[in-house]
């Protein structure tokens, strides 16, 4: 972070790391607003605590633990609101995302929001963040054998949702390319 003495180590933090805050923020929350919100609620609460930061080697995964917390801090306050009357969608991604993945970001979205916290976070920290079994145990204070089991059944929960997800897509697909009154089983 020393490389510019210009810039001040929070704006190196954020040039360096917004887009994969970001992009973890979004998985959380499954919304562009709550995503944003999240990544800005991060590096506020990263510039309050920066002196705690011992080298930048170890940025990314403070970030990610600063918004871990900031989550599931929210989570804990959170009264849901009926979202009957709007009309959006949720699981839009903004136009200026990097690269597309091999996989459709919207069902994997829809099978994360379907997840509890508790498997959700796992799951995250696994893929997102490339944290090792023991890192899980150790950051979120819960036994390895614990993070396991919530690995293994959120593994099974978002195969099980993303299947469903497909099936449901391919019936809708194969009823609209269907002839009127005939059948497709």
């Amino acid at each position: 972070m020393a490389d510019n003495p210009g810039v001040s180590p929070i704006a190196r933090l954020v040039v360096d790391h917004h887009a994969e805050v970001y992009r973890y923020a979004y998985r959380l929350t499954g919304t562009t607003a709550d995503a944003e919100d999240l990544t800005q609620q991060t590096f506020l609460n990263a510039q309050m605590k920066l002196s705690q930061l011992r080298s930048s080697d170890a940025a990314r995964a403070w970030l990610f633990a600063i918004l871990r917390n900031c989550y599931l801090k929210s989570r804990r306050r959170r009264v849901p609101a009926l979202a009957s009357n709007i009309e959006m969608n949720v699981y839009e991604i903004p136009a200026d995302a990097p690269l597309e993945p091999p996989f459709d970001r919207e069902r994997l979205q829809a099978a994360l929001d379907q997840m509890p916290d508790e498997f959700k976070i796992v799951v995250l920290m696994f893929y997102f963040e490339e944290c090792s079994y023991r890192e899980i145990a150790e950051r979120l204070d819960i036994p390895l054998g614990t993070v396991m089991s919530r690995l293994s059944r959120a593994k099974g929960q978002l195969r099980g949702r993303l299947f469903e997800l497909e099936v449901a897509s391919v019936g809708e697909q194969r009823q609209a390319s269907s002839p009127p009154g005939k059948l497709n089983y």
